[in-house]
Formats: structure tokens, C-alpha cells, sequence
């Protein structure tokens, strides 16, 4: 009679561990290790900041479209470096540029704390750190994403990108929620201050990685200047399945992403403070952080656009559901980590199909897209957020945000019908 709870047992067992996210990348390769560890503390560093420089410009101005322009202050650097950089990303030893972006980033960071100590900075000075900071942000992540097929096998790529989500969300996870915390109790300079720290760790970690200098395009001759930069567009064009990997985000990040309007939410809706910001903005990132920690599954699945576009649904959905909740914050809170674990399943996916498609020759220039995409979208965002908030309401912008994601969604699916039934080796 014992034997049969034991039999029960093992496949169990054996299905949670098949939940787990497979860390053989990290075990493989010591370079994807390095970058892996160093980009966690530096993301935790971000993090801290970006609360800081919301809850900064909302004291200043009291303003949530106010608040919004620092989103659209860095989309417009954030457009004309990840196009304008890209090429250089497929010619130059990547290592290098990593180390330059890294540094960039931590004078912008440094920049922001100069400006906490004067007090009450002109806003145009936050704004121009911001800014700053998303440029060296376009040359940064693309030229890290450019370098994983080279750091880890092909058949690892899922993985890598599980590992990189949960890295990412995990720092998103801890950044606020100490981020909260010492905006309101020791004030903004220490925040920035943490930033700039940070980035040692990044730096470091760039330094001891080996050269990564990319292949060579065989029409290398004619692919340099404005040319290299319509040759990565142009690669786009006709590539329907591909370009909806990008598609489906914008939509989901321009209209589903209401983190312009947390620090409002957090004063005048749940009745918070700084602290109650940090956990909103922390809420979508543990999601996602348990949604890539559970990611073992992900390397069974053979149609990632049927995955991407069911991800984006349950996301749209979650936010609507957000909107809703009254001043009920444990529900905001569970609504928003639901949104931010279908959003990482979502981010695996896409990246998976990208790097499975593009061939090495072109990866940093279309990484380059996909960066201004990923982060630019949720800026584009804020600035909606914020019009919707200023001409409504807070809850008006989220809820309609939420309704036209799962309607963009939907257009998406049914103009591409291929992108769901996409498969490795299928045409892009």
C-alpha cells in the first residue's frame, strides 16, 4: 500500500523539474555567465533609478503627462541611435562597444545624481539624462542580444533567452522595491548614487569577455553608412512573420503599459507613497521573474507565434483587469504580476524567433529594431498614458489601454495568420 503514492510521486517530481528553468547556458559558457552577472547588478542599479527619476519629475511637476515626456524625451534618442548604431554593432568587435555603452550609461546616471544634489533641477536637465541614457540603452541591449548566438549553441537559445528574461525581471523585481525604499527614506541622490556604483560590475564583466567581432556580410563592400542601415531595413521588407515579432509588442507596450501612471495611482487611488510606487512597478516583474523561472517547457513548444500571440492576450486582459480593481492593491498587485508573466513568455518567444531567422552578418542591426521597439514601445507608452490620464482619467487610460491591446492582438492574428502557425525553417 506505500508503493503506489511513491509510484505517484515520480512523475510529479519529474514534471516540476521539467517546470524548472534549464540553466545550461550558464554552465557552458563563461562568457554568457560573465555578461549574465554583470548586467543582473547593473539592471538592479536601472531600476533604483527609474523610480527615482519618476518620482522626481512627479514631485516637480505634480504632473503625470509630465511624467510622460520623460518617455517621449528618450524615444526620440532612443529611434535615431538604434537605427543610426546598428551597423557599426555588425563591424565592430562587440566586447567594445559594450564597454562604451556601459560607461555612457553610468555618466548619465552620474549626470542625475549631480542634479539630485542641486535640489530642485531644471526640469531640462532630467529630461536630457533620460534621454542620454536611452541612447546609450539602444547600443547596449542590442549589441548584448547580437552577441548570445554567439556565446551559446543554437539549440540553447531558448534557454538563454529564459535565463536573460528572468535576469532582467529579477532586477526589475528587487530595483523598485529598493528603489522605493530609499527614495523615501534617504531621498534621490542615494538612489542615483546606487546606479552609478552599479555599473562597475557591468563594466567589469565586459572587460573580461572574450573579443566578439562579428561576421563579415558577403556584400560587405556595399554595406556601410546610410547603405548598411537600408540593408537591415530592407532585410525586413516581405518578412511578414518577423516584422509581426515586433508588431504584436508595439501594440502590447503602447497600449497595455500603464507604468506612466503608477505614481499617481499609488497617492491618489491606494492612498501610498514612494514605497507603494516601487511595488507597482516591481508587481509585473515578479510575475514575469516566476514565469521565466518556471520556463522548462518552453524548449516543447514548436509554434512560438501561436505562443506570443496567446501571451499577449492574457497580458491585455491582466491590464484591463488592473484598471478595474478599485483601491484594492493586493488585487493591482496580482493583476499586474499575471500581465508581467505572460509578458516574459511572450519576450522568450519573440526573441527566440529573431535569432533563429536573422543571420549573424545582420543580427545587430536588427536587434538594434528590436531594442527600439522593446524599450521604445513602453516610452511611446508613457506618453500615451499620460495624453489619456490628463484628458480623463488614470483608470480611463488603463482600461482603454488594455482594450485596444487585445483588439491589436486580434488584428494581428488574423491579417498574419502564418505567424501562428510559424515553425523553425518555415520562410520568415
Amino acid at each position: 500500500m506505500t508503493a503506489a503514492p511513491r509510484a505517484r510521486g515520480r512523475p510529479a517530481r519529474g514534471y516540476l523539474r521539467g517546470l524548472a528553468i534549464d540553466v545550461t547556458p550558464l554552465r557552458e559558457s563563461r562568457d554568457f555567465r560573465l555578461l549574465w552577472g554583470g548586467e543582473l547588478l547593473s539592471q538592479i542599479g536601472s531600476q533604483v533609478t527609474l523610480i527615482a527619476l519618476f518620482v522626481q519629475v512627479y514631485r516637480l511637476t505634480s504632473s503625470s503627462l509630465a511624467v510622460g515626456f520623460v518617455g517621449l524625451a528618450q524615444l526620440v534618442v532612443m529611434m535615431f541611435v538604434s537605427i543610426g548604431f546598428g551597423p557599426q554593432i555588425d563591424r565592430r568587435d562587440r566586447r567594445h562597444i559594450l564597454m562604451f555603452a556601459q560607461t555612457g550609461l553610468m555618466a548619465a546616471s552620474a549626470l542625475l545624481l549631480w542634479g539630485a544634489h542641486l535640489g530642485d533641477p531644471p526640469l531640462v536637465l532630467v529630461y536630457g539624462a533620460a534621454a542620454m541614457s536611452a541612447g546609450f540603452v539602444s547600443i547596449s541591449m542590442p549589441t548584448r542580444a547580437a552577441m548570445t548566438p554567439r556565446l551559446v549553441a543554437h539549440d540553447l537559445l531558448p534557454q538563454a533567452a529564459a535565463l536573460n528574461q528572468m535576469m532582467w525581471n529579477g532586477a526589475a523585481v528587487v530595483g523598485p522595491a529598493i528603489g522605493g525604499i530609499v527614495v523615501a527614506r534617504v531621498g534621490l541622490s542615494w538612489a542615483y548614487g546606487i546606479d552609478v556604483l552599479s555599473f562597475v560590475a557591468s563594466l567589469t564583466a565586459a572587460f573580461l569577455v572574450r573579443s566578439q567581432r562579428p561576421e563579415r556580410m558577403e556584400d560587405s563592400e556595399d554595406d556601410q553608412g546610410l547603405a548598411a542601415v537600408f540593408n537591415g531595413l530592407r532585410y525586413l521588407r516581405g518578412k511578414r512573420v518577423l516584422q509581426s515579432t515586433f508588431t504584436i509588442d508595439i501594440v502590447a507596450m503602447v497600449f497595455g503599459m500603464p507604468r506612466v501612471l503608477f505614481t499617481a495611482l499609488a497617492i491618489s487611488q491606494f492612498h501610498g507613497n514612494a514605497e507603494t510606487v516601487g511595488w507597482l512597478f516591481a508587481a509585473p516583474a515578479l510575475g514575469a521573474f516566476l514565469g521565466a523561472a518556471t520556463s522548462g517547457w518552453i524548449g516543447r513548444i514548436h509554434r512560438p507565434g501561436f505562443a506570443i500571440i496567446g501571451a499577449v492576450t492574457v497580458w491585455g486582459s491582466a491590464i484591463v483587469a488592473f484598471g478595474l480593481v478599485g483601491d484594492n492593491l493586493a488585487l493591482a498587485v496580482l493583476f499586474l504580476a499575471i500581465a508581467g508573466g505572460a509578458d516574459v513568455i511572450s519576450a522568450v518567444f519573440r526573441s527566440t524567433m529573431q535569432q533563429l531567422i536573422v543571420p549573424d552578418g545582420l543580427r545587430g542591426r536588427i536587434s538594434a529594431i528590436n531594442i527600439f521597439v522593446v524599450a521604445g514601445g513602453p516610452r511611446l507608452g508613457d506618453f500615451e498614458g499620460g495624453l489619456v490620464a490628463a484628458a480623463f482619467t488614470p483608470t480611463v487610460s488603463v482600461v482603454s489601454g488594455g482594450l485596444l491591446c487585445l483588439a491589436g492582438v486580434a488584428l494581428i492574428a488574423t491579417t498574419v495568420p502564418r505567424f501562428a502557425r510559424w515553425r523553425a525553417g518555415d520562410p520568415p
